[in-house]
């Protein structure tokens, strides 16, 4: 008798799990409108691309590459988050310059997938949000010394990305292995065509770093163009906003920047945030060189 009990008890709860678990499952569509990090993991695009050359989603490989870069992305709620209010601010500054230079639009994903769009430093001592290592740097016109690293500027960091993105274009022909040759180098893309005998991005057997670039960058891409079918909606007030600022010119050494923020209406701080390429608190300048200096409009 006491055994038929619990079988019946066991039962009951089994079911109100049951029922509850039914219950949570029929809410999902409602968090979905509320929550800008909900879970999602059935959407995958009929067909995608980068700067117009279409990615073969029909080879099984490809497709499969391209599902697990979403996945991954679509689930990083955080990090894809803080990419998606940074976007509004960088895009600002990167797209006309892309636009200038007769670069893809497209371009601007690979500086999502290089730094998510704020100055990191790697491992290997690349910087800025578009990671040129110092000699890189120095070759695409760019002033990098414990003074002043023009790696941080995003303006002259874009213009020296575009440097590169046109003259590989020229090598290859082709803007995706020219997005590849930015992580492995254009010797390093084309000696592997050479050994395999192959032309096209898809086509080559590269190191995992490599062979995941292009699909971190579309996916990417395909999530920031479409944030709210992989669950991420976030409203235009929630972006980070675009602060106005003034230029002030500079060809002689600043001996304390601080109070040449002071005359400027602002702090040292928010200098240091409008102008992360100044990177000591003093600017060395025997060459009279021509510095432009950003200054908020509003203060902050």
């Amino acid at each position: 008798m006491e055994n038929k009990n619990n079988s019946k008890n066991i039962s009951i709860v089994l079911g109100m799990v049951f029922i509850s678990s039914l219950f949570i499952f029929a809410t999902i569509p409602e968090a979905k409108k509320t929550d800008s990090k909900v879970a999602v993991a059935g959407y995958f695009p009929d067909k995608v691309d980068f700067a117009g050359e279409e990615a073969p989603l029909k080879i099984s490989d490809v497709r499969e590459r391209l599902d697990r870069e979403l996945l991954v992305n679509e689930n990083l709620h955080a990090s894809t988050i803080l990419i998606l209010k940074r976007a509004n601010r960088a895009f600002s500054v990167i797209e006309p310059i892309l636009k200038k230079n007769g670069v893809p639009d497209d371009f601007k994903y690979l500086a999502v997938i290089e730094s998510g769009l704020v100055n990191v430093v790697s491992p290997a001592g690349a910087k800025g949000i578009w990671q040129f290592m110092p000699e890189t740097a120095k070759e695409r016109g760019l002033e990098v010394n414990e003074n002043i690293d023009e790696r941080y500027h995003l303006e002259k960091a874009t213009q020296a990305a575009c440097s590169y993105f046109l003259k590989a274009k020229e090598k290859f022909g082709n803007w995706t292995l020219v997005a590849a040759s930015y992580n492995a180098g254009e010797t390093g893309i084309k000696k592997q065509m050479d050994i395999q005998k192959v032309t096209d991005y898809y086509d080559l057997l590269l190191s995992e770093e490599t062979s995941r670039y292009m699909f971190r960058i579309i996916a990417l891409k395909e999530i920031m163009k479409n944030p709210v079918k992989y669950g991420f909606v976030i409203a235009p007030e929630d972006h980070y906003e675009i602060l106005p600022v003034k230029k002030v010119e500079l060809d002689s050494a600043v001996v304390d920047l601080a109070d040449f923020a002071k005359r400027q209406g602002i702090n040292y701080k928010i200098l240091k945030i409008h102008n992360p390429w100044l990177r000591e608190s003093k600017i060395l300048n025997a060459a009279n060189k021509k510095y432009q200096i950003e200054i908020p409009l509003k203060g902050y």
